[in-house]
């Protein structure tokens, strides 16, 4: 997923087809029909508590319900688990798996879930570790059989260990994959690994030398995968379903596929408009099951995040627990552990990861200090947008203090001229401090414009400015499901010198300095 995401961009919905929304306003519309009200429990949240994580000048934070969410969103079905005491408190599906179709969402219903695939199979890694079968920091070379890690000018000699490739350090390439329509053959894995037909993406190479920098690779997942397979003889599907999924209870959970129709209770796949799409079957596949393939529950999910949870805790011996304490220990210079994405501090700390396929949006989360977690699946293409405002709810129920809203201003005078100009990144800061920004903003440089009242911001490749928010007179905020703080800096002759971008969430600052304007008459 790139930046643009992050920031909160969407499709604009002139080019949306509507064709399929008046079922699913009717479907919306019929949920307290069905029963799906005033909830009891930790879910009562998504009653009232939807907000969005940025709020304009004046406006009271509202409080909307998940049902009017996925109608103003355009997605027909979701699934939530919440946790309480690192174990699955209550689960509930919400809409229905189809649109312009009556046959109910439920805490069963098979999902598709993107890049969450990648937390299980590094879990899948960390049972083979303390098995004994893989070592975590030997170069994975040694296990790969079917395909070898590929020199290059930078890495000529490359070693990358599994501790690398599941905290997304190896300095390999290839952030994500496409997905595969029904009609689409699916390629091998060393078919990914090189970029050939009919895999969709490009080969797997070095970015970057080993170690050195944090750069999302669902690549290096992929030859973590590999790894597995290798060193164990077996696909990583029987591999995970044996030391991870039969273990835990995940009855319905699978990286099988295609996805066989006969599992049955599947969510199908929605594109932004709402319509039903991947037809005549209904759901993609993913190639690249490590990395993006796999199906879960609400049920399901929740069992592995308590799981992960209570084997940090010391309450589940899933995994040893100095395993666990490693998982969610994060790897420099990125804020990710072996596996999940890491936040937060004290009790409040948590882990995390985002699963976004074309059609399926979901996130999981878990606060190892206090037990607390969620999971939230959604078959629709504007699934994150959703998201961000269901994990507000349940973040702000926890009492734990992730995510509190951003608060704008308007400000008392119009924005300085001088922030507009271009500006260009200052690769001196220091990696370990530019950390998550060096992958989530990887930008050279961006462009600012003044208009009137609004601060805009142009990256590079983007067709429309994004409008700042301001937090101040020289302070501004974007937010989509991360938010991102623009600050300028104005030197004491008085002169804008640059500008810092921050994610306050990873603790990561990047600096850009201002192009000088030349002289008149230079």
């Amino acid at each position: 997923m790139d930046v643009q995401a992050f920031l909160g961009s969407s499709v604009s919905s002139a080019r949306r087809s509507r064709r399929w929304w008046p079922c699913l306003a009717f479907v919306g519309l019929s949920l307290a029909a069905a029963g799906v009200t005033a909830t009891d429990g930790p879910l009562a949240a998504l009653d009232h508590g939807l907000r969005p994580t940025v709020v304009a000048p004046g406006e009271h934070i509202p409080r909307w319900s998940i049902e009017e969410r996925m109608r103003f969103h355009k997605v027909p079905g979701v699934a939530v688990a919440v946790l309480k005491n690192d174990r699955v408190a209550q689960v509930r599906g919400y809409g229905v798996k189809q649109a312009g179709m009556s046959d109910r969402v439920d805490a069963d219903t098979l999902f598709s879930v993107g890049s969450i695939s990648k937390v299980v199979t590094a879990t899948t890694t960390l049972r083979l570790a303390a098995q004994g079968t893989l070592d975590l920091d030997r170069d994975v070379d040694a296990y790969l059989k079917r395909w070898k890690l590929p020199p290059s000018p930078a890495v000529p000699h490359p070693e990358v260990s599994l501790r690398m490739l599941m905290s997304h350090t190896s300095g390999l390439g290839v952030h994500g994959f496409a997905d595969y329509q029904p009609a689409d053959p699916l390629p091998t894995l060393v078919q990914v690994l090189d970029g050939q037909r009919p895999a969709k993406g490009e080969a797997v190479r070095f970015k970057a030398a080993p170690g050195s920098v944090d750069d999302y690779s669902g690549g290096g997942v992929t030859v973590e995968q590999m790894t597995i397979e290798d060193a164990t003889g077996r696909p990583l599907a029987d591999v995970a379903r044996d030391l991870v999924l039969t273990p835990l209870g995940m009855r319905r959970s699978t990286y099988e596929s295609p996805l066989s129709a006969t599992r049955g209770n599947i969510a199908k796949a929605h594109d932004a408009s709402g319509a039903p799409t991947a037809l005549p079957r209904g759901w993609e596949s993913f190639a690249e099951a490590g990395a993006s393939g796999l199906w879960t529950s609400a049920n399901d999910l929740g069992r592995f995040v308590a799981a992960i949870i209570g084997s940090y805790r010391g309450t589940d011996s899933f995994l040893p627990q100095p395993l666990a304490t490693d998982m969610l220990t994060e790897v420099s210079p990125g804020p990710f552990g072996l596996g999940p994405r890491l936040g937060g501090e004290g009790r409040g700390r948590y882990f995390f990861h985002l699963g976004a396929n074309e059609s399926y949006l979901a996130l999981m989360q878990g606060y190892p200090e206090t037990g607390d977690g969620y999971v939230i699946l959604t078959n629709g293409a504007n699934g994150l947008a959703l998201i961000a405002e269901v994990r507000n709810a349940l973040d702000d129920a926890t009492g734990l203090g992730a995510r509190p809203p951003v608060m704008t201003i308007k400000p008392r005078v119009p924005p300085a001229p001088d922030f507009a100009g271009t500006y260009r990144l200052d690769a001196s800061v220091p990696i370990d401090v530019r950390r998550a920004l060096a992958d989530s903003f990887e930008h050279a440089s961006l462009d600012v414009t003044v208009k009137g009242d609004e601060v805009l911001l142009t990256l590079p490749g983007q067709e429309k400015p994004v409008v700042l928010q301001a937090l101040g007179p020289a302070q501004f905020v974007q937010s989509g499901i991360y938010v991102f703080r623009f600050e300028f800096r104005r030197d004491a002759f008085g002169k804008v010198r640059g500008l810092t971008v921050s994610m306050p969430e990873t603790e990561s600052v990047a600096y850009y300095t201002k192009d000088v304007a030349p002289e008149p008459g230079a």
